[in-house]
């Protein structure tokens, strides 16, 4: 777009301000790039984000039910093993985490973020629940904070590239609510020891993270909250980690660690170790993992949370009827209100092979089983992938169908690079956390803990921040 001089300073002040606040993706150990931003939020209704928020909550509560319930998470994931080896690395943990009996077992904390898309029918679905390494809410607000400050900064230039009828900013407490979530399960595993001192939680993250800087202001919050971070990759954890008195988990120069809080391990890549010479490779760190789940510690992810929140157990439980979604701890009309959200997804089967045959290839898209971006076929890319997968292989995969949400009513300016881009039709993402200690609602009646909005051209497949053409985004009510 034509540079105009007014609207690339306020850029500039908003690049400026996201930076200082530590809004950016590490380049060199000294140095970090903007990430990408819209200049103005994304609307919603008042009645939506009730709703969202509230199946957000209750999403959580199901997700903890399911994860406890592991004859049915063994049965779920069984078929998916067959054909997925991370997935059956996952299954070969689950059993030896809960081999024999034990007085001690960890604190299951559920962080989870779950992810809807606006269809212009169907109105919003899951399009996933994240149960892992769950990221970016502390991005989340501090966008909100940045939309915030512009509007109070030019509010001619705010409203110009706001969509129309625009009302009040949505606030976003997902930093301090994350960090509440986390404080308060570390406190009661350290009151429990009877140990003086800040409880501490070691995050363990991926070797060479780029993404850093949103977990380091989850860190900053959290010390504030009376709670000390530490942290390793599973590589620098593998022979550091043994056992005190009642199963304490003990750290090496650390000592007690009360919160175990994943940012890795949904990769097959975090777990190989070649250096590691008297073990098989992912062998010595998948071990390092069983070992943390098999003391008293707060921990999120557990391996059961993890095959939870898996596109396989989402698409069985979007199958179920609300008597049937009730066993894992909901109402049935706690269960029927979410039921309509997780209507999009089918099983790859030979029946709905064959059904595909009669419709256009464009309605659906075709998901494994992989966390992140990169791992969803779209169109004519589908082709070759079912026409040559085995039946054997059906269960690691599934297929949803392509939603078409609205754009929204203006076009919309991205800020990537220090630069602005004009975007006639932008759509929108929005991802709800939750927390729930060991299925208790973190929050009183609540277990909602703010929301990540990601933003794209509607032309655009790949909308992750990280990972694709996205960009963070906030939410204002319409």
């Amino acid at each position: 777009m034509p540079q105009n001089s007014e609207i690339h300073e306020e850029v500039l002040a908003a690049v400026n301000w996201g930076l200082s606040h530590g809004v950016g993706f590490k380049t060199e150990a000294h140095l970090m790039r903007q990430v990408p931003f819209s200049f103005s939020p994304s609307v919603i209704h008042r009645e939506d984000y009730a709703r969202l928020a509230s199946a957000a909550s209750l999403l959580g509560r199901l997700i903890h039910g399911v994860a406890q319930d592991r004859p049915f998470l063994r049965q779920a994931i069984a078929p998916v093993a067959k054909a997925d080896p991370f997935f059956r690395g996952l299954l070969r943990m689950h059993r030896r985490i809960h081999a024999g009996l034990s007085p001690y077992r960890p604190l299951p904390v559920l962080i989870m973020r779950s992810d809807f898309l606006e269809d212009r029918d169907l109105g919003f679905q899951l399009v996933e629940c994240n149960g892992i390494a769950a990221g970016m809410g502390p991005f989340g607000q501090r966008t909100h904070e940045l939309h915030r400050y512009l509007q109070q900064r030019n509010p001619g230039q705010f409203l110009r590239w706001s969509p129309p009828h625009s009302g009040e900013l949505v606030q976003n407490p997902a930093l301090e609510r994350l960090g509440q979530g986390i404080a308060s399960a570390a406190h009661q595993v350290r009151e429990e020891t009877g140990q003086p001192g800040r409880p501490v939680m070691l995050m363990v993250v991926q070797e060479g993270e780029d993404n850093v800087y949103d977990q380091r202001l989850l860190e900053t919050e959290l010390l504030q909250q009376g709670v000390t971070t530490v942290r390793r990759s599973f590589r620098e954890l593998y022979g550091a980690l043994s056992t005190g008195a009642n199963r304490r988990l003990l750290l090496s120069g650390v000592g007690g660690i009360d919160f175990v809080y994943l940012r890795a391990g949904y990769h097959y890549r975090d777990y190989v170790a070649n250096d590691i010479r008297h073990e098989p490779c992912c062998e010595a760190l998948a071990k390092t993992r069983i070992f943390m789940e098999r003391h008293r510690v707060a921990i999120n992810a557990t391996v059961d949370q993890q095959l939870a929140t898996s596109k396989r157990v989402q698409l069985l439980l979007g199958q179920m009827s609300p008597r049937e979604l009730s066993r894992f701890g909901l109402s049935q009309q706690e269960a029927g209100q979410i039921l309509p959200l997780l209507k999009a997804s089918v099983p790859v089967s030979t029946q709905t092979l064959a059904e595909l045959d009669h419709q256009p290839l464009d309605n659906w898209v075709l998901k494994n089983q992989g966390e992140g971006g990169g791992h969803c076929l779209f169109g004519e890319a589908m082709a070759v992938p079912l026409a040559t997968m085995a039946p054997s292989e059906y269960p690691a995969w599934l297929l949803m169908k392509r939603l078409r949400p609205a754009p929204r009513g203006r076009p919309a300016l991205l800020v990537r690079n220090a630069q602005e881009e004009e975007v006639a039709e932008l759509v929108s993402e929005l991802g709800l956390f939750s927390v729930h200690i060991d299925g208790r609602q973190a929050y009183g009646g609540s277990g909602y803990a703010g929301y990540l909005v990601r933003s794209k051209p509607a032309e655009v497949t790949e909308g992750g921040v990280h990972s694709g053409m996205g960009v963070l985004d906030s939410l204002v009510f319409q």
